[in-house]
């Protein structure tokens, strides 16, 4: 497929989307906050103009070819000329399948097409760039914004497009953050009722049932005695663009460890971690932390964790999943603190 040329869409197509820091509680104050579950997908900026349709993930790759049902729906709009913000879900017996998003990331187009009728995509949307005929929302308050994307689905009516629900009860998020990861939701998203949209920002505040960060595997450690991986060293990125070590993760399964190893081995050679590396002076050291392969950052993984001591997870944490829809770079402090 050729490339598209960015100009010809109402924002480039490198625009970032609004991110949202963690915190552990939602925030109380009333007639502030809009609250939305936070949805359990691939994070997608979906830009039209008048004949052309362009699917962004947060990393800012295409994510169009692997999702063809969304590009044609969307091409069969009548809307024009905007830019929409939403989250890519595919749900199997009632929950969200993270698996079955990822089996979309595949090379042969016959797969992804076949997948796509098997397991077909929707687009749950919860905001709004660029209006239809191509105004911009950005500095719009988020009150204005909400109008235009209910507005926006409303008129689409289709299946393949959800409006993602939203209240500014207190109470209303914190059932839905208790009933958060049983289903396709995983947490909570407060966003301030007044604020513009902030591309690249961590101007939100999400909140899960269970804590947890996407982080770089900077290296990783052989079991005791054996040549296959027995656990990933964890990174995230500080201030000064560094690669810190934070901990590790050892919770996969055993059948995994052949394939892994492999995929890991084939990565060895890079810089590991460019800022604080295992082996360095702290209370966590032991005979074993001078113990590792460095990697080239290229691998992401979400982890869940309880605490962080000293910018680094106390315990070890509980491997999630891959998340190979993120960018390393995107892997900050800014997520735990």
């Amino acid at each position: 497929m050729a490339a598209v040329a960015t100009e010809v869409f109402p924002l480039p197509l490198d625009t970032s989307p609004m991110e949202a820091r963690t915190d552990e509680a939602l925030p109380q104050d009333k007639g502030i906050w809009q609250f939305e579950p936070k949805w359990d997908g691939f994070r997608c900026l979906a830009f039209k103009n008048r004949k052309m349709v362009d699917l962004r993930a947060k990393s800012g790759k295409p994510l169009g070819r692997y999702f063809p049902e969304l590009t044609a729906m969307m091409q069969n709009l009548e809307a024009k000329d905007f830019v929409v913000d939403g989250e890519i879900v595919i749900e199997i017996g009632g929950a969200a399948s993270f698996d079955a998003l990822q089996m979309r990331l595949h090379p042969a187009e016959s797969r992804i097409r076949k997948l796509s009728a098997e397991t077909p995509a929707r687009l749950i949307v919860f905001d709004m760039l660029v209006a239809p005929g191509g105004k911009s929302l950005l500095e719009a308050a988020l009150t204005q914004r909400r109008a235009a994307i209910e507005d926006f689905v409303a008129k689409a009516n289709t299946g393949a497009l959800q409006l993602s629900p939203c209240t500014t009860s207190v109470e209303t998020a914190g059932r839905w953050l208790k009933d958060a990861g049983h289903g396709s939701t995983d947490g909570v998203v407060a966003k301030r009722l007044n604020d513009p949209y902030r591309p690249g920002e961590r101007a939100m505040i999400k909140v899960k049932r269970l804590r947890t960060a996407d982080c770089v595997v900077g290296g990783f450690r052989y079991l005791n005695g054996k040549s296959q991986v027995g656990s990933l060293l964890l990174g995230l990125y500080n201030e000064r663009g560094l690669l810190d070590h934070v901990g590790f993760t050892s919770t996969f399964a055993n059948e995994e460890r052949a394939a892994l190893t492999k995929k890991l081995e084939a990565l060895r050679g890079g810089p590991g971690f460019s800022g604080k590396a295992p082996g360095g002076p702290s209370r966590w050291s032991t005979e074993r932390s001078g113990e590792w392969e460095p990697l080239r950052p290229q691998l992401v993984v979400e982890v869940r964790f309880d605490h962080v001591t000293g910018e680094r997870f106390r315990h070890g944490t509980r491997f999630v999943r891959w998340r190979s829809d993120k960018a390393p770079s995107q892997c900050t402090f800014e997520q735990i603190r």
